[in-house]
């Protein structure tokens, strides 16, 4: 039996996701039609200007306002956030400084610091193991 291997294609909103923009923002073109991995390597390597423009000024998706704000996506929801945000807009959050953005990041912290307490905790105790055997 031999295996017919076709160009693995994906749907605009998954190559979006990889890429990190915003869909809507994408030109009609990409929205449109599908994106094989050779164009999604080849827009990786060498963004076409749109791809640089939206990456640097937005519209940005949800995870990427997150990253750039320092809180979880849950976070954003909670600060009544759900929409799709530009750069300006997110240095604009970032200079008036809410309630909610404090709140959220110091979250953010907590998580982080008791993520690397688990995983020392977890390397101690592997260690322990490793010593015993």
């Amino acid at each position: 039996m031999t295996s017919h291997h076709g160009t693995q294609t994906m749907k605009p909103a998954t190559a979006a996701k990889k890429l990190g923009v915003y869909l809507e923002a994408t030109p009609a073109e990409f929205r449109e039609g599908t994106v094989s991995r050779a164009e999604l390597n080849a827009l990786q390597a060498d963004p076409p200007g749109w791809l640089r423009e939206l990456r640097r000024n937005g519209p940005h998706p949800r995870p990427v306002v997150a990253a750039k704000l320092g809180v979880s996506i849950s976070g954003l929801a909670r600060g009544g956030v759900t929409e799709a945000l530009t750069t300006e807009q997110i240095e604009a959050l970032k200079q008036e400084g809410p309630e909610w953005l404090r709140r959220e990041r110091a979250t953010q912290a907590e998580v982080r610091k008791e993520t690397v307490r688990l995983k020392e905790k977890r390397a101690g105790k592997d260690a322990e193991a490793e010593e015993r055997s």
